[in-house]
């Protein structure tokens, strides 16, 4: 898993399962912290996810929440959504809408 840093967007690259998620868990919290703004994780170079991959993002919404900010996911292929849909995260994770083109 490789995490790359563009102002409030964590972009993740490669698998995000629950080798990364100390990593990503300690990325997204540093990044809340340190800029004091709402937090866009990005999951467009992510293949594969799993559940306990899905709860750190869901409680990482939470946590932001709390402290008055939002974390928003953008980017989530096929697998990522439908992964969230079995687990029953898909409402405590804040996904970000599309636009749909013309």
């Amino acid at each position: 898993m490789d995490i790359t840093m563009d102002g409030p967007v964590l972009m993740l690259h490669g698998d995000f399962d629950v080798r990364s998620t100390w990593e990503v868990r300690a990325a997204i919290y540093d990044h809340l912290e340190c800029l004091d703004e709402d937090i866009v994780v990005d999951l467009g170079d992510v293949d594969n996810v799993d559940v306990t991959a899905l709860r750190v993002l869901a409680v990482a919404t939470r946590q932001a929440w709390l402290n008055g900010h939002h974390l928003t996911v953008r980017n989530c292929g096929p697998a990522v959504r439908r992964m969230m849909h079995l687990t029953r995260l898909a409402r405590a994770i804040e996904v970000e809408r599309s636009i749909a083109s013309a």
